[in-house]
């Protein structure tokens, strides 16, 4: 016994009711083509195949049946665009300590420039602090 190819049969029988529908015409063509329709396309071909009125209702069912059988796809959202550049709390009290005791400190005033700027620090630049903080505090 051979398969019964529903949406090939509602097809047809939709060309032939709406022959000059751009959207029915895509569709056979897309079917023929590939051989399968989504399940939105599907959606649709139901919707003009229910208009018909000498369809068979049970060509209709199996349709739907088809329909509720294929999964939703569902897009996500898109993510929280995460920081550039994270504060580190530790380095802004060893700057503020620094600028406490010596106010006019041009390195130390630099690097709290660039740091209040969100310019990320090197290690090197991070290290410079900490000395700095060790030897003067």
């Amino acid at each position: 016994m051979a398969d019964v190819d529903v949406v090939s049969d509602i097809l047809s029988a939709a060309v032939k009711a709406f022959p000059e529908s751009g959207f029915i015409q895509s569709l056979a063509h897309q079917y023929l083509v590939r051989g399968w329709l989504t399940k939105k396309q599907l959606e649709g071909l139901l919707n003009k195949a229910q208009r018909l009125h000498d369809m068979a209702p049970g060509k209709l069912a199996t349709l739907q049946a088809q329909i509720k059988k294929m999964p939703n796809r569902y897009k996500s959202s898109l993510p929280q665009p995460a920081a550039l550049y994270v504060k580190d709390s530790r380095i802004e009290k060893l700057l503020a300590g620094i600028l406490g005791k010596y106010p006019q400190h041009k390195r130390v005033l630099y690097l709290q420039t660039k740091f209040h700027n969100n310019e990320p620090l090197t290690a090197v630049e991070i290290a410079e602090i900490e000395k700095f903080y060790k030897l003067l505090l």
